[in-house]
């Protein structure tokens, strides 16, 4: 049995890292893989009620009073990347292996905020050196399809948001490390991040000498908003 079957080590590193386990106690929200499969008005297989990507977007809209759905549609996703990636890196660093994040174990309430957000149904563990497939293949694939769908953001924009998420994990990781005086999980954070982003489905995402991303999330277009610390811009565009 694993030594930790509530995942419960994972919250200690930050509540983008918190994954619950078990059934939702508050109702029965979608699976991610049911949230994946919602059409879009052009496929119609549900309506907007139904539709947690919208749904999130909405919430995200509402939050940063953004009255542009592509731009909150762009923070939602980065912020859902860095959930997923959060929790398989930081499961790797602290167990040396990664839950199964199979989309069909995960549910996801899109209305919620995090860490509450996602639950996995089933804890079962796996090698780290799945940890790449889990969340490229078994998310981010499927995710970006269902962004592009409904909000058409480009796949350049999508795949930097990808990127970020990731550093920015592994930067929290290698953070927490130096302050907990284990400097070695830190290592191992960066060493993950830097194998993850060197695959084609990332590569070319953020500059290999700067960090920096070769796309912008958009997230300057939000009132009161500015660039972040890895955009490609210096300052914010000119809005016309």
């Amino acid at each position: 049995m694993h030594p930790d079957p509530d995942l419960s080590a994972l919250g200690a590193l930050g509540g983008f890292f918190v994954l619950r386990t078990g059934e939702p106690p508050h109702g029965s929200p979608p699976t991610l893989a049911a949230a994946y499969a919602v059409r879009d008005d052009r496929g119609a297989r549900a309506g907007d009620g139904q539709d947690p990507v919208l749904l999130r977007a909405r919430k995200v809209a509402e939050t940063l009073r953004t009255p542009e759905t592509r731009v909150a549609a762009s923070v939602a996703h980065q912020g859902f990347v860095a959930r997923l990636w959060s929790v398989a890196l930081g499961a790797a660093v602290v167990y040396g292996r990664v839950p199964d994040l199979d989309p069909r174990l995960l549910r996801w309430d899109a209305e919620a905020g995090a860490p509450d957000d996602l639950w996995l149904t089933e804890v079962r563990m796996l090698p780290v050196g799945a940890l790449g497939e889990l969340v490229r293949e078994g998310h981010l694939a499927p995710l970006a399809e269902a962004v592009r769908a409904r909000f058409r953001l480009p796949d350049g924009l999508l795949r930097g948001n990808a990127g970020s998420a990731l550093l920015g994990a592994a930067r929290q990781l290698d953070r927490r490390s130096v302050a907990d005086g284990r400097t070695e999980a830190g290592d191992r954070a960066r060493a993950l991040a830097a194998e993850l982003l060197a695959h084609p489905a990332l590569s070319g995402a953020l500059d290999p000498v700067t960090l920096r991303r070769r796309s912008c999330c958009l997230y300057y277009r939000v009132p009161g908003g500015g660039v972040c610390g890895d955009c490609c811009f210096d300052r914010p565009p000119r809005r016309t």
